[in-house]
């Protein structure tokens, strides 16, 4: 399997100190030398980690390409590609019980990550439980 992120869901996953959750939850790979260009018609509004995160996940046939910025993972689910972010990331690691869920949230709040508090709770309701 192939994942792909931009830096966001990373950035946050070191502070919390679940940086060690990706490992299991993805195989690693390596990547040819080089990557034919892809067309990028729609990304132009987006950062360039998410583009390149994007262009990536499509040129490299990812299972799933990991993004927290609303507009990006638009573009990328209209672009056909699988997508999650940091708290799908953490969902899947407490299912597979490699974190406590509601202890991770509780650390990722005392960061610059925002969401709302109905997020939250649903990931917690949907992942928390098991």
């Amino acid at each position: 399997m192939i994942a792909v992120a931009d830096t966001s869901p990373v950035c946050y996953l070191i502070p919390i100190g679940e940086i060690d959750v990706l490992p299991p939850l993805a195989a690693c790979g390596s990547l040819g030398s080089w990557v034919p260009p892809l067309a990028t018609a729609g990304l132009e509004r987006l950062q360039a980690g998410e583009r390149a995160a994007i262009l990536l996940a499509e040129s490299t046939m990812a299972s799933i390409v990991l993004l927290d910025e609303k507009a990006a993972r638009r573009v990328a689910a209209t672009r056909g590609l699988r997508v999650t972010g940091i708290l799908g990331v953490l969902g899947e690691a407490a299912t597979r019980g490699l974190l406590e869920l509601a202890s991770a949230i509780d650390r990722l709040r005392m960061t610059s990550f925002r969401a709302s508090p109905a997020l939250l709770k649903t990931t917690l309701d949907r992942f928390g439980t098991r």
